[in-house]
């Protein structure tokens, strides 16, 4: 199944006799928080689900957006009407991180049939609603670990055996500016992949075939090495992941990403366009 679906054929699925569950995660760096948007119009049916309070856990020694405990999160996936046999699309403003979060997370526990709006709400051309669904109750039950995921040592590992990329902005990974983080730079033989790298100018991702030569002129190959992924704080990589897959690659998740990764004074820091 593809990991993407377009608003024609979202709209299409919802009118059908088996609607995908649709979930609004519409989040931005750094705030407005999402939920006021969310009650200005939505998908009709969307439940709203927050990315810093239900897809991510408190920050701290696992990063600005670690992840959720499995069983909250079960919790707020149930909330919102997903069961285990549920068809579920996620969407966000436009961007593609916040929905990808949630894409990877309900994938990592063991959900099976979930795909990204693609270009999010923007894409979105049917009619708005202000009501707030009330649906049944779902039956999901988190299973971690049906996607690859990686520690701040796996990383490590990866940047030197296999694949690593930095889906941050390149001036981050040069370590030019860093607004957020402690340190500026990249781990040690990471290569700079950029998340606007995967997606047209109106957030659409670009075709398979297009992200397939991308990311095997980074270096991914079929059948080869690793490949890994990591960002700020485990979001923007994400929206790596769901490019990789859309190409055909497995990647594995660094969730902490460059917030746990920089806050520890004892990991090495790379700076400049040069991976080491």
């Amino acid at each position: 199944m593809k990991p993407i679906i377009s608003a024609s054929e979202c709209m299409s699925e919802s009118a059908g006799p088996r609607p995908p569950v649709l979930l609004d995660v519409r989040w931005k760096l750094g705030g407005p928080h999402g939920l006021p948007d969310y009650g200005a119009g939505h998908i009709p049916g969307a439940v709203f689900v927050d990315l810093e309070t239900e897809l991510s856990g408190p920050a701290g020694s696992g990063g600005r957006h670690p992840l959720p405990d499995p069983a909250e999160f079960g919790a707020v996936m149930r909330r919102a009407g997903v069961g285990r046999d549920s068809s579920v699309v996620v969407y966000d403003g436009g961007q593609g991180w916040a929905a990808a979060r949630a894409w990877w997370l309900l994938r990592w526990t063991g959900h099976r049939d979930v795909r990204v709006l693609d270009g999010g709400l923007a894409a979105w051309t049917g009619e708005l609603s202000k009501e707030t669904p009330a649906p049944a109750e779902g039956d999901f039950a988190p299973e971690p670990g049906a996607l690859p995921l990686l520690d701040a040592d796996g990383a490590a590992a990866m940047a030197r055996s296999g694949l690593l990329l930095d889906a941050r902005a390149a001036e981050r990974y040069r370590g030019e500016v860093e607004p957020i983080d402690r340190v500026g730079g990249h781990i040690p033989g990471a290569v700079s992949a950029p998340t606007a790298g995967n997606v047209t100018a109106d957030g659409r991702f670009l075709p398979a075939e297009r992200l397939v030569s991308r990311f095997s002129e980074l270096g991914a190959a079929e059948g080869g090495a690793g490949v890994g992924v990591y960002c700020g704080s485990g979001v923007s990589g994400a929206h790596e992941v769901l490019a990789l897959e859309i190409a055909g690659f497995t990647a594995a998740l660094y969730a902490g990403s460059w917030s746990q990764w920089s806050a520890d004074g004892s990991r090495p820091v790379a700076t400049g366009p040069d991976p080491q």
